[in-house]
């Protein structure tokens, strides 16, 4: 194997391992709201994984590309469903 593709699956795990110590040490008051922020970042990993999933030739990368673009996809819209769940919380009920 290249020393690339051992690098970048060395990173991989990296950020892993510290995403999951991270999100793990939020309580449970707190994750709803910081949920709609980590949407940016999600879709900042979806751009990403876009571009290295773009190439023509089928490799590691492209598959670890694609994969991440499910996830991030996945982490999206659940954010932004449970931020909008979130939110028609607030709003005033009318009344008959």
């Amino acid at each position: 194997m290249s020393e690339t593709l051992i690098a970048a699956l060395f990173v991989f795990v990296l950020a892993s391992f510290a995403g999951f110590e991270v999100i793990n040490k939020v309580p449970p008051t707190l994750h709803t709201p910081l949920m709609s922020g980590a949407n940016a970042i999600s879709g900042i990993a979806v751009l990403g994984a876009l571009i290295i999933a773009g190439d023509k030739d089928w490799n590691v990368t492209v598959i670890l590309g694609l994969i991440a673009i499910v996830f991030a996809t996945i982490n999206v819209v659940g954010g932004f469903l449970v931020t909008d769940r979130m939110l028609q919380m607030f709003k005033k009920k009318e009344t008959v």
